[in-house]
């Protein structure tokens, strides 16, 4: 059961993370109810690693390095509720 509820959530974050991301390409999408709502919940994570990650000319790598470590975030607390349980 703890297992579903984890994989669910960052899931359902990391499909959020995305979805900013595509809507950074559309400027008008952000200024929408649902840009700024992702804007709230996403900012803080990824301004974290634009803080230490330059970008690359136009190009910001920083939301692949997110989306990398938040995968191995969810993995690393699968296994250790796993040698818990």
């Amino acid at each position: 059961m703890i297992y579903y509820i984890i994989i669910q959530a960052f899931t359902i974050y990391t499909f959020m993370l995305i979805a900013y991301i595509l809507l950074s390409w559309i400027p008008a999408a952000q200024d929408s109810a649902v840009g700024r709502f992702l804007a709230t919940v996403c900012e803080p994570y990824l301004g974290f690693f634009r803080k230490f990650i330059p970008a690359i000319g136009m190009i910001d790598i920083s939301p692949i390095v997110a989306l990398f470590v938040l995968r191995f975030i969810q993995e690393g607390l699968l296994k250790v509720i796993s040698y818990i349980i």
